[in-house]
């Protein structure tokens, strides 16, 4: 993305940011929910600051690397309303595969799971960025170069499309109506961010909802009475809330699982690779063998 278009998004959003965050304190203090807690919500901002220097640190590389596969591109796609259609859904969906890893494999876990790291869930939740995301996050993007997408107009619309997804941090939207079916919304990251069995890695799609429903993440927000209150956070909550803690607790873990003596080096990899919460023994669960638990104990 170049410098103008940078700006002009900027430009937009932060006041539109501003403007929403004060709604949503101002709906919290007259409702009494403690929505905000001063602690959490500076976490959120400092770990938005963190995210932000890699971000621009990988700037010219991810343009870089995007615009060496574009030279090499297969097809030169003229503009026109079917491009910038195609373009959204299709950023949107190979952003639904990264952050499918992210939760699937320890590995990148250990870069997201700040994101989720939050008791809390209002609209700052959305800027608690996974901090070293931006180093390999542009990767997923590759094809949509070599099929012929402008490298600054795949950025661009990846920037535009954040918007929507920080917008989805709330508790204040109940329901959007027939929207649900079609867009990610409060209601569907409200789940995503569920540290509740059966909420966990649901609804990894950032702006349209229908990738979860095709490839099998989804699970819609349950009413009272069908399950228990949403839980926001992780399984096990950190008892140090420090910013370094919150962004390497996880790969801390990996490091004391790797210089284990009593495993294999195959088990050594899988503690990298597998998904989180796998253990060569079982002490550990990962979210689908927890929902196996669940699904027993019924």
């Amino acid at each position: 993305m170049n410098t103008l278009q940078q700006q002009f998004v900027t430009l937009v959003s932060t006041p539109f940011y501003a403007i929403i965050i004060g709604i949503e304190i101002l709906l919290s203090s007259l409702h009494h929910t403690r929505s905000y807690h001063w602690k959490d919500t500076a976490h959120n901002f400092v770990l938005s600051i963190l995210g932000a220097i890699p971000d621009l640190l990988m700037r010219a590389v991810s343009l870089g690397v995007l615009s060496f596969f574009f030279a090499n591109a297969l097809l030169r796609l003229p503009y026109s309303w079917i491009y910038w259609t195609v373009l959204v859904l299709a950023v949107d969906f190979f952003h639904y595969w990264l952050h499918r890893l992210n939760h699937s494999c320890r590995l990148f876990w250990a870069v997201h799971v700040n994101h989720h790291s939050s008791s809390h869930f209002n609209f700052t939740t959305g800027f608690r960025a996974a901090v070293l995301e931006p180093f390999y996050r542009f990767i997923f993007f590759v094809p949509l170069a070599f099929t012929g997408f402008q490298p600054v107009d795949i950025l661009l619309v990846y920037s535009i499309l954040e918007i929507w997804a920080i917008c989805t941090h709330t508790e204040k939207v109940k329901s959007l109506g027939w929207l649900e079916y079609i867009f990610v919304t409060p209601s569907h990251h409200r789940v995503h961010h569920g540290s509740n069995t059966k909420y966990l890695d649901k609804n990894m799609g950032s702006v349209f909802i229908f990738w979860d429903k095709l490839f099998g993440t989804f699970q819609r927000e349950l009413k009272a009475g069908e399950y228990e209150p949403i839980r926001y956070g992780l399984t096990s909550p950190l008892k140090d809330q420090s910013i370094p803690s919150l962004v390497f607790h996880e790969w801390r873990g990996i490091w004391a699982d790797l210089k284990r003596r009593d495993i294999t080096w195959k088990q050594k990899l899988q503690y990298v690779f597998r998904a989180p919460g796998w253990s060569h023994d079982g002490s550990r669960k990962t979210s689908q063998s927890l929902r196996e638990c669940e699904s027993i104990g019924k």
